[in-house]
């Protein structure tokens, strides 16, 4: 059995520690170390540890799972997630790159995922208005996101924001 989906509340203060991490994680140095090794390695770790210890450290991460999109094959990759009502929100940054991140094209393909171990039914949010107040919220767990869609903006991409409910 999984270890449980530890509640993450964006209106619950973030401490000096996580809002450090997230600030380095969003220099050059630390965005090169997320993309190289830590988020290579989270899966690994989070899989292991039951979802306990991953790279994040002081993050809200989990492991999700979705099904590949051309190959059905289970992947596993480490996301950034928090709740709204008792619905778990994930962002599809990829740190403002101008693609979508690969998990994103899976679980639009393949829908029913897995969230630190539980059935989730993912929905990708298109409403204008929800996404606003999503962002606002995405903003307090890991203020780097605004600076991702900065970036994703210059490349012509809206980064999706997804919002996942128990199966």
């Amino acid at each position: 059995m999984p270890a449980a989906l530890k509640h993450v509340d964006p209106d619950f203060p973030r401490s000096s520690l996580s809002r450090a991490y997230a600030s380095l994680s969003n220099t050059r140095l630390g965005r090169f170390l997320s993309a190289k090794i830590a988020w290579k390695l989270d899966p690994y770790l989070l899989r292991m540890t039951r979802g306990r210890v991953g790279m994040g450290l002081v993050l809200p991460t989990a492991l999700l799972e979705t099904r590949g999109a051309r190959s059905g094959a289970v992947r596993r990759n480490a996301v950034i997630y928090f709740h709204d009502g008792d619905r778990v929100i994930i962002v599809a940054s990829r740190q403002g790159d101008a693609r979508h991140p690969a998990w994103f094209h899976n679980l639009r393909a393949y829908p029913d995922v897995r969230l630190g171990g539980y059935p989730m039914r993912a929905t990708v949010v298109g409403d204008e208005d929800e996404r606003r107040r999503l962002w606002t919220l995405a903003d307090r767990v890991f203020a780097p996101y605004a600076a991702y869609r900065a970036e994703a903006a210059r490349a012509n991409r809206t980064i999706p924001i997804v919002q996942l409910t128990p199966r």
